[in-house]
């Protein structure tokens, strides 16, 4: 495999990912969430039990084959550690509000969805709580997924920041 295809490769499988991790932050930011007031009690189980918990699936592989085919990528590219330590500021920020990102996904969001959705046992109480938490949380993701993208984006596109 020549460096070239290999560097498509990657490149590929990161935006891919990333469509799939975002696009699925958008779907329950503003879809599923504001819908759910609308949808009668009695067919809400088919969203908790059954479309919740497979959209949280893709989603946290999705964010971390993201951030493992983007960090691979920058590796491959030679800008690593300069964009990590925003010596390369224009695709640094993109990088630090993706980990963020996925650390939230992965440390914060999943767990507190797995309270609220029952889908680990925890006190009735513990479970409005818990799904408030991965909300604000995922909302902080789809503010920060907005200069994240702009930032890889103009670093794609050499109209960078730094």
């Amino acid at each position: 495999m020549t460096h070239e295809f290999g560097l498509f490769l990657v490149r590929y499988l990161h935006v891919l990912s990333g469509v799939m991790w975002i696009g699925i932050l958008w779907y329950f930011n503003f879809i599923q969430i504001p819908s759910m007031s609308k949808i009668p009690d009695e067919q809400k189980p088919a969203i908790s039990k059954v479309i919740a918990p497979e959209a949280l699936f893709w989603f946290r592989w999705g964010a971390l084959s993201t951030i493992v085919f983007g960090l691979l990528l920058a590796w491959m590219n030679g800008y690593l550690v300069e964009a990590l330590t925003l010596k390369q500021p224009d695709i640094g920020f993109g990088m630090w509000f993706g980990l963020i990102m996925a650390f939230n996904v992965w440390f914060i969001i999943w767990p507190n969805q797995k309270i609220a959705l029952g889908i680990v046992e925890a006190e009735a109480d513990a479970k409005p709580k818990a799904g408030r938490r991965a909300m604000l949380f995922s909302r902080t993701n789809t503010l920060l997924s907005i200069p994240m993208l702009f930032s890889m984006i103009s670093y794609q596109n050499s109209v960078g920041l730094g």
